[in-house]
């Protein structure tokens, strides 16, 4: 069994996989990533990268002609919640379907298809009359958007392996970070000069240009000879298998349960900053940026200095560590034990908490997806809408106990840590691997 921060090997024919790898009959015989030599260009590191960032531009671009949209179609402030929520569902559900039929007809033709479906879903938005049809042509968005996401991750797995797909995420964190920084920026500008429609718009011209550029220059990573045959019964068997993996569902659960409490504080902290603290909006704007650039810093840090020198499982032991800790303090000063905390002290809380993101996510994508060359596109979208899903859950439970208080933005995030930790060191228990050795390649 490889251990991660190590290359991972292909079973050889003289090896079985132990019992917490996934089923061989689901594991076809496969070689390992040519790493030395499929390097990617730099061009196509921006195309993933744009791929990898489309969600946030798809989300966040949005959220400033929320207003105006509920004022435009006369609907209520829910209805236009309900046009987030279905893009986000849909983006988590269709990694489901795009994910395996990478596995089985490549990575070019499913992306190619999704990103088309995404261009004209997100035109017939701009002109969309009604909440009813916003709200259906959002979900249609959001699931053919999802082959952006899930793909770009099945790439990285074709075209890397080890320490160098730990590096190339944390390199993807770099360019995809920026977006949730630049988008809500980009719309209110655009709703300087347009109205809510015009935000869809640019999102379409967006969607055509990325389309335009996978066709030219990104080529198909996956060979013919690693695909897979089956139908929808040899799919269920492979996401069976995966899931079956102990290690990858820990791997799966860690990153999910902290991205939930990523999630959370996106949801949250608008509110807790501005409302129970009284800063302005230029101050949330901010303490915003901020702490995105220290999840984009500690992912350089990751990727360029601590990768191939220190063990995966130990940074992303810390990681978690620092990310329950952060929560831990939060959750204190909200409670007020010390008496009534200034903005300073959560402020900091908050920026431990977003960097340490930056040394968990690309961790437990690296080394989940290190143990599945099988069947990297099924086990991207395991991946992915686990983090979607437990994101989703755990962003309303914020608002639970009203609008006085940030308890429960500290709890759930601490819960979603403590969940994260549970799930690395009860699953993946990283300490008994590493007495093992990586099996042989044939």
């Amino acid at each position: 069994m490889q251990q991660p921060g190590q290359t991972a090997a292909a079973p050889s024919r003289a090896h079985r996989p132990d019992s917490s790898s996934p089923s061989s009959a689901a594991a076809p015989q496969v070689t390992a990533p040519l790493t030395a030599q499929r390097r990617t260009s730099l061009l196509v590191t921006f195309v993933l990268g744009g791929l990898t960032a489309l969600p946030a531009l798809s989300m966040d671009m949005y959220l400033p002609a929320l207003p105006e949209v509920t004022d435009a179609l006369h609907s209520s402030a829910a209805t236009a919640q309900l046009t987030l929520t279905a893009c986000l569902m849909g983006m988590a559900l269709g990694q489901l379907v795009v994910g395996p039929m990478s596995d089985k007809w490549g990575r070019r033709r499913p992306l190619l298809i999704g990103m088309v479906i995404y261009v004209i879903a997100t035109a017939i938005c701009a002109f969309a009359p009604t909440a009813g049809l916003l709200i259906g042509f959002r979900l249609l968005q959001g699931l053919a958007g999802s082959a952006g996401i899930v793909i770009a991750r099945a790439v990285v797995r074709d075209l890397y392996d080890g320490i160098a797909m730990a590096r190339f995420f944390s390199t993807l964190m770099l360019i995809s970070g920026v977006a949730p920084i630049a988008a809500p920026v980009i719309g209110g500008q655009i709703l300087r000069f347009t109205d809510w429609r015009g935000v869809f718009v640019v999102l379409t011209v967006i969607g055509a240009l990325l389309t335009l550029v996978v066709w030219r220059f990104l080529g198909e990573t996956l060979p013919a000879e690693r695909r897979h045959d089956g139908g929808l019964g040899q799919t269920l068997r492979t996401m069976r298998g995966l899931l079956a993996d102990r290690v990858f569902a820990g791997y799966m659960l860690a990153g999910g349960f902290a991205f939930a409490a990523l999630f959370a504080y996106v949801s949250g902290s608008s509110f807790v900053v501005q409302e129970i603290y009284g800063a302005s909006p230029q101050t949330f704007s901010l303490l915003f940026g901020l702490n995105s650039i220290g999840l984009i810093g500690m992912g350089q840090i990751n990727g360029r200095v601590l990768v191939g020198r220190v063990n995966m499982d130990k940074v992303l032991a810390v990681a978690l560590t620092l990310i329950a800790l952060a929560a831990t303090a939060l959750l204190i000063l909200s409670a007020g034990v010390f008496g009534k905390a200034g903005l300073g002290p959560v402020a900091a809380c908050l920026f431990v908490l977003m960097s340490a993101m930056g040394l968990a996510m690309p961790n437990t994508n690296a080394s989940a997806l290190m143990r599945t060359p099988h069947a990297a596109g099924s086990a991207s979208a395991l991946l992915g809408t686990s983090t979607f899903l437990l994101g989703a859950v755990a962003s309303p439970l914020v608002g639970i106990a009203g609008e006085t208080t940030a308890v429960p933005m500290a709890v759930v995030q601490l819960c979603c840590a403590l969940a994260a930790m549970a799930c690395f060191m009860g699953l993946c228990r990283p300490w008994q691997r590493r007495t093992k050795h990586s099996v042989t390649v044939v």
